[in-house]
């Protein structure tokens, strides 16, 4: 009978280390106390009653075992509430400020990108992209450029050294010639992305800037169609009070051209100290035109059933003019100071 007594007091000791092995909170460790040393259906008071089974001559030892039992179980408890206490003594103040963790928000070019693609996305446009390293025929040849157009010399572009005929491109119109080849009309993208030119970094200069192109190819397409369709843009960007001035002028790729600009939104043409238009009443956003013949034949289009028009825009060029920044290395001074001013957090 000791025999039996003291594998059921092993058992107990083994079962209480396990309920206390961990993270115990007080409510529970509460319940653990009750469990082993509950007066009336406790453990311990369960082995206290097999006593009436134990020979006379063996209760004193199975007692002593298990008032040892007893005296380590509440030692135990004593020692893990002591620990609980020093736990709770342990006190956060409140009263320090909290940790300062900022808000990270689109770079300025990304956003005003996106807002440019979000127009055309409402106006039923869809986005095409391209590769950034062109071949010369996809950049020049294709748009019309003559062989010796001074776009095409070194001066100007980023030829890549060991690759013949191989460039940076200089513009996105190299999508509009891929997609004008993959597809068949209608055609109606935009292709945006950055572009690369061999620019002293100045005031209105940057060697690597971001750019918008738009392209619609379909039958019986008019001049009064792309007017019609910046005009949408530029009061969606700029504000609904714009107008339109369209000037003529000179690309390979659209015949005829026209440089597009919109009246000042800041002083509308009647300021002649504004900051923005400088008092021309005038600012310059875009060159656009009607695609030329030779182009849409250059991607096995007939330009006796089709017709469109095309126009570009430098990202950084409308976000100067939106928002009065008179130098465009200010987007890549990394000065958070400045790119802070038109966070979104």
């Amino acid at each position: 009978m000791i025999d039996d007594l003291n594998k059921r007091i092993e058992d107990v000791r083994r079962e209480f280390d396990e309920d206390t092995r961990g993270n115990v909170g007080s409510k529970e460790f509460n319940l653990v106390r009750e469990k082993y040393l509950g007066r009336k259906k406790g453990r311990l008071a369960d082995l206290m009653k097999v006593l009436k089974d134990v020979a006379p001559e063996h209760r004193p030892d199975a007692g002593k075992l298990i008032n040892d039992l007893k005296n380590e179980l509440e030692v135990k408890i004593q020692a893990f509430e002591a620990g609980m206490s020093d736990r709770r003594d342990v006190r956060v103040d409140c009263s320090l400020p909290a940790f300062d963790t900022p808000l990270g928000y689109p770079h300025l070019i990304s956003s005003i990108r996106s807002q440019v693609e979000d127009i055309f996305l409402a106006m039923g446009y869809l986005i095409a992209e391209g590769p950034e390293v062109e071949t010369e025929y996809y950049n020049f040849s294709a748009l019309n450029f003559k062989e010796h157009h001074p776009a095409r010399d070194e001066q100007d572009t980023f030829f890549l050294d060991g690759l013949p005929e191989t460039l940076l491109r200089t513009h996105t119109s190299p999508v509009q010639i891929r997609y004008m080849q993959s597809h068949t009309p209608p055609i109606k993208i935009i292709s945006p992305g950055k572009v690369f030119r061999k620019d002293e970094p100045d005031a209105t200069h940057t060697p690597v800037f971001t750019q918008v192109e738009g392209l619609l190819v379909d039958r019986d397409i008019h001049f009064s169609h792309l007017k019609g369709t910046l005009e949408v843009f530029a009061r969606s960007f700029f504000g609904e009070d714009v107008n339109l001035r369209l000037r003529p002028s000179y690309f390979p790729f659209t015949e005829p051209s026209a440089e597009v600009d919109i009246s000042c939104f800041l002083c509308g043409g009647e300021g002649p100290d504004c900051r923005i238009c400088k008092g021309t009443g005038w600012l310059e956003i875009l060159g656009s035109g009607m695609v030329h013949p030779r182009v849409l034949q250059n991607c096995g289009i007939d330009p006796e059933v089709y017709s469109g028009f095309a126009f570009g825009m430098g990202v950084e060029r409308i976000a100067m003019l939106k928002f009065g920044i008179n130098d465009l290395r200010m987007f890549y001074d990394n000065d958070i100071r400045f790119l802070r001013q038109f966070g979104r957090p």
